[in-house]
Protein backbone atom coordinates (compact mmCIF):
# COMPACT_ATOMS: atom_id res chain seq x y z
CA UNK A 1 0.00 0.00 0.00
CA UNK A 2 0.87 3.49 -0.65
CA UNK A 3 3.51 5.20 2.67
CA UNK A 4 4.16 8.74 2.74
CA UNK A 5 6.76 9.33 5.41
CA UNK A 6 7.80 12.84 6.86
CA UNK A 7 10.73 13.66 8.19
CA UNK A 8 13.13 16.53 9.03
CA UNK A 9 10.23 18.92 11.57
CA UNK A 10 11.52 20.62 14.70
CA UNK A 11 11.65 24.11 16.34
CA UNK A 12 13.40 26.64 14.34
CA UNK A 13 13.83 30.33 15.64
CA UNK A 14 12.67 33.01 13.21
CA UNK A 15 14.31 33.64 10.00
CA UNK A 16 15.60 30.35 9.93
CA UNK A 17 15.53 27.54 8.04
CA UNK A 18 14.45 23.63 7.39
CA UNK A 19 14.69 20.66 5.17
CA UNK A 20 11.11 18.57 5.25
CA UNK A 21 11.91 15.28 3.24
CA UNK A 22 9.27 12.70 2.66
CA UNK A 23 9.64 9.17 1.53
CA UNK A 24 7.44 7.92 -0.57
CA UNK A 25 6.53 4.22 -1.30
CA UNK A 26 3.73 1.37 -2.24
CA UNK A 27 3.02 2.52 -6.03
CA UNK A 28 3.92 4.01 -9.22
CA UNK A 29 4.36 7.87 -8.63
CA UNK A 30 5.04 8.35 -11.99
CA UNK A 31 1.30 9.82 -12.87
CA UNK A 32 1.00 11.10 -9.62
CA UNK A 33 1.07 15.00 -8.20
CA UNK A 34 2.86 15.57 -4.73
CA UNK A 35 1.88 18.26 -2.18
CA UNK A 36 2.80 19.62 0.96
CA UNK A 37 -0.31 20.59 3.32
CA UNK A 38 -0.24 21.54 6.61
CA UNK A 39 -2.58 22.54 9.48
CA UNK A 40 -1.81 24.64 12.37
CA UNK A 41 -3.67 24.68 15.77
CA UNK A 42 -6.99 25.81 15.45
CA UNK A 43 -7.00 26.32 11.49
CA UNK A 44 -8.01 23.85 8.58
CA UNK A 45 -5.86 22.13 6.44
CA UNK A 46 -4.13 24.12 3.96
CA UNK A 47 -2.17 23.74 1.22
CA UNK A 48 1.56 24.70 0.91
CA UNK A 49 2.93 23.83 -2.25
CA UNK A 50 3.05 21.17 -4.76
CA UNK A 51 4.27 19.32 -8.47
CA UNK A 52 4.05 16.72 -10.96
CA UNK A 53 6.32 13.66 -9.95
CA UNK A 54 8.30 14.72 -13.14
CA UNK A 55 8.95 18.20 -11.81
CA UNK A 56 8.79 21.52 -13.28
CA UNK A 57 5.30 22.38 -12.87
CA UNK A 58 5.30 23.57 -8.93
CA UNK A 59 2.41 25.87 -7.37
CA UNK A 60 3.06 27.56 -4.09
CA UNK A 61 0.78 29.11 -1.83
CA UNK A 62 0.85 33.17 -1.90
CA UNK A 63 2.29 32.58 1.86
CA UNK A 64 5.18 30.68 1.60
CA UNK A 65 6.27 31.94 -2.04
CA UNK A 66 9.97 32.87 -2.89
CA UNK A 67 10.21 31.14 0.95
CA UNK A 68 9.80 27.59 0.41
CA UNK A 69 11.13 24.95 -2.64
CA UNK A 70 9.30 21.79 -3.39
CA UNK A 71 11.59 19.17 -5.01
CA UNK A 72 11.14 15.90 -5.99
CA UNK A 73 14.24 13.02 -6.15
CA UNK A 74 12.21 10.54 -8.44
CA UNK A 75 15.22 8.03 -8.30
CA UNK A 76 15.36 7.92 -4.80
CA UNK A 77 11.49 8.20 -4.15
CA UNK A 78 11.82 11.46 -1.88
CA UNK A 79 9.61 14.94 -1.57
CA UNK A 80 11.28 17.66 -0.34
CA UNK A 81 10.01 20.94 1.16
CA UNK A 82 12.76 23.26 1.73
CA UNK A 83 12.08 26.34 4.19
CA UNK A 84 13.30 29.47 4.53
CA UNK A 85 13.05 32.84 5.89
CA UNK A 86 10.88 31.17 8.43
CA UNK A 87 8.11 32.72 10.77
CA UNK A 88 6.03 32.39 13.78
CA UNK A 89 3.03 32.25 11.28
CA UNK A 90 4.71 28.51 9.57
CA UNK A 91 4.09 26.87 12.82
CA UNK A 92 2.18 23.77 11.98
CA UNK A 93 1.85 20.00 11.37
CA UNK A 94 3.10 19.37 7.81
CA UNK A 95 1.87 16.71 5.94
CA UNK A 96 2.90 15.35 2.56
CA UNK A 97 0.06 14.09 0.29
CA UNK A 98 -0.16 12.64 -2.99
CA UNK A 99 -2.79 11.87 -5.77
CA UNK A 100 -2.87 10.42 -9.38
CA UNK A 101 -3.77 13.08 -12.21
CA UNK A 102 -3.10 16.85 -12.35
CA UNK A 103 -2.29 19.27 -8.76
CA UNK A 104 -4.81 20.16 -6.82
CA UNK A 105 -4.47 22.79 -4.09
CA UNK A 106 -7.09 21.09 -2.18
CA UNK A 107 -6.97 18.88 0.12
CA UNK A 108 -9.80 17.13 -0.14
CA UNK A 109 -8.47 15.52 -3.64
CA UNK A 110 -5.62 13.78 -2.38
CA UNK A 111 -6.16 10.10 -1.01
CA UNK A 112 -2.84 9.84 0.15
CA UNK A 113 -1.75 10.94 3.39
CA UNK A 114 1.86 10.81 5.84
CA UNK A 115 1.50 11.39 9.42
CA UNK A 116 3.14 14.77 9.33
CA UNK A 117 5.37 16.12 11.04
CA UNK A 118 5.86 19.09 13.44
CA UNK A 119 7.53 22.72 12.48
CA UNK A 120 7.50 25.18 15.22
CA UNK A 121 8.84 28.66 14.82
CA UNK A 122 9.67 30.51 17.93
CA UNK A 123 12.25 32.30 19.19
Amino acid sequence: QVQLVESGGGLVQPGGSLRLSCAASGRDFSVCAMGWFRQGPGKEREFVAADRWSGGFAMYADSVKGRFTIAIDNVKNMVYLQMNSLKPEDTALYYCAARAGPIYSDFRHYPYWGQGTQVTVSS
